[in-house]
């Protein structure tokens, strides 16, 4: 390793043990808590680890959860400009007969041929868990609600969501319709992380329209301030799920619940994980996603350096008092040849508790360097020789 990698490996391992915790101030970390469910999930919102699992990758129908991933998308096609708010859609024969009253399950209350803008649809999905709403937004965005479990499944894919698959906007049971606890707490974390906005509409705990007010299901948001979404769902083959998420201290956790026995069991069996989670993890952002950690020699290029950092925010949730401990070590790729493209990978961050490594993530370019003149490319030839000789 030369002096440069060396120092900048010592500078970053100082900067994580900035204050080392004595063994007599350990928290001692319970277990975890045992909930009356077919599986759950409890995550860190900024790192996305996974705290508390049971059954988490299970696949399982998610019922009215399914409605995350509808709204997910709806909002995601504003935000692209494919759509806007304020856009009529006209209610179809197939999102009337399957979201209305007569069909047992949630609704919106859409009349036939009758017209609603994507905002009211939206908050209809969200808050009223309308069937008809979501069918609706399906047709609008897809042509059909067929084409747009498509879309579905392509963006299951993106998020790493492994174990679901979409048949429909709605969750209305289907034998090849489902989802697991963890690939729904994935997708809760991206509807947080990415859309602010649209997210406050999770929090609402009623929506009135054409004169109908309906309440949240989701119990939570009159129980706990710290509360500000998700969505629940209930099928008789489902039973009664929720995923949720909280704020407290600056600290958000998602936790997803599937299969409770009621509307109360699910409410009181989430909240026995957001107590564990915020009662014994801490989360503490290192490094930002493009901030400036070192800079690499480069060789045969028309600059000498590159900025090197990292392509996402190096987040870590451990038990509360563990963060102090960690120790962080990086290693910079010594004979960097130009071109070099930005997002290249230049190197590797690891972060130990002890021996163990915690995280592992890459270095990479934060700015190309283009390939130098034919003296620069030649002089670095014969000093790579005999820097491969020493080294």
């Amino acid at each position: 390793m030369n002096i440069t990698s060396f120092v900048q490996r010592a500078s970053l391992v100082l900067t994580l043990l900035a204050a080392p915790l004595a063994m007599a101030n350990q928290q001692v970390v319970p277990a975890a808590p045992q909930l009356a469910a077919k599986s759950y999930v409890l995550m860190d919102a900024a790192s996305g680890n996974v705290l508390v699992e049971n059954n988490a990758d299970e696949r399982l129908p998610p019922a009215s959860l399914t409605k995350l991933m509808t709204a997910y998308i709806a909002t995601l096609e504003i935000r692209n400009g494919k759509i806007g708010e304020k856009d009529l859609v006209t209610i179809s024969e197939h999102a009337w007969r399957t979201g209305g009253a007569a069909s047992g399950g949630s609704t919106m209350f859409l009349p036939l041929n009758s017209q609603a803008t994507v905002d009211d649809l939206l908050h209809g999905i969200i808050i009223q868990s309308g069937n008809d709403a979501s069918i609706a937004i399906a047709e609008y965005i897809a042509g059909s609600e067929d084409a747009f479990a498509d879309m579905m499944n392509t963006t299951a894919e993106r998020l790493g969501m492994k174990n679901s698959h979409f048949m429909n906007a709605t969750g209305l049971p289907h034998p090849e319709h489902y989802s697991s606890a963890h690939d729904m707490a994935i997708l809760a974390r991206a509807i947080i992380n990415e859309d602010a906005e649209h997210y406050a509409i999770y929090s609402q705990k009623e929506f009135l329209w054409n004169n109908i007010k309906q309440p949240n299901r989701n119990l939570l948001l009159w129980r706990d301030r710290t509360v500000d979404g998700l969505k629940t769902g209930h099928t008789q083959e489902a039973g009664f799920c929720l995923v949720a998420s909280a704020v407290r201290d600056g600290a958000r956790m998602i936790t997803s619940v599937f299969g409770t026995d009621s509307e109360q069991a699910r409410a009181a069996e989430t909240q026995k994980l957001l107590t564990y989670g915020f009662r014994f993890f801490e989360s503490r952002t290192f490094y930002k996603k493009g901030a400036e950690l070192a800079q690499a020699t480069v060789w045969k290029g028309a600059a000498h350096q590159v900025k090197a950092g990292l392509a996402e925010n190096l987040t870590i949730t451990m038990p509360k008092g563990q963060l102090e401990k960690l120790q962080a070590s990086m290693t910079l790729n010594p004979q960097l040849i130009a071109p070099i493209q930005q997002g290249d990978v230049i190197g590797k961050v690891e972060v130990k508790l002890g021996d163990e490594v915690v995280r592992s993530t890459d270095l990479v370019a934060l700015e190309p360097v283009e390939e130098g003149g034919l003296l620069r490319r030649l002089w670095d030839s014969i000093r790579l020789f005999f820097f491969g000789l020493f080294n």
